[in-house]
């Protein structure tokens, strides 16, 4: 059913991808690389990027981004973790976000507000871009049923997500002296 859905969007991109300016991996010569490796493909996951993308009309969530290579099809919840190739566990994210929403920098409420964890300037002592975004209400599809499930947003905000109260859903610890995010209390960027 996903393929049937997608099909359409595949045939659209068929004239970016074929024409003649747009090299891809078989054009780069093979000296320098290493052996064959055989993977076990997610099945679907093309399918997925192709109807995310779309629904989005191809422009990332939280920053409104088009540069069609920046960004990606995010799982809300991952794949790995039962999460399923349906356009409402998707989210289409510039990559440097889609990166900091896999590993719990950042996440999106239930209520569709873009919230980033103050683990970026405790870890990194940075994120003042991030911070600026806090708390805006991101992009959704027009269609609701397209649009972000909330229970997949529950999940990922607690399994994932280091919390307002400072707890790292992975390990339960809770960090003491932990301030929520503020865009007016960033130090560099």
């Amino acid at each position: 059913m996903l393929w049937e859905l997608a099909e359409s969007h595949v045939r659209l991109g068929t004239a970016y991808r074929s024409s003649p300016s747009q090299g891809g991996a078989s054009d780069v010569p093979m000296l320098g690389w290493g052996e064959p490796t055989l993977i076990r493909p997610r099945l679907g996951q093309g399918a997925f990027r192709v109807i995310v993308t779309d629904n989005y009309t191809r422009r990332c969530a939280v920053t409104g981004e088009r540069t069609l290579p920046a960004l990606d099809a995010a799982h809300i919840r991952p794949y790995a973790d039962h999460g399923e190739h349906e356009p409402s566990n998707g989210l289409l994210l510039r990559r440097d976000i889609h990166s900091l929403f896999d590993r719990g920098y950042v996440t999106v409420t239930p209520t569709r507000r873009f919230e980033v964890s103050r683990r970026i300037r405790d870890e990194f002592e940075n994120g003042r871009d991030y911070y600026a975004m806090h708390g805006t209400e991101i992009r959704v599809p027009e269609q609701i049923e397209l649009q972000p499930d909330p229970d997949a947003l529950r999940w990922h905000n607690g399994k994932i997500f280091l919390d307002s109260r400072g707890v790292n859903h992975r390990c339960r610890e809770p960090r003491d002296g932990y301030v929520a995010p503020s865009s007016d209390n960033t130090e560099s960027s």
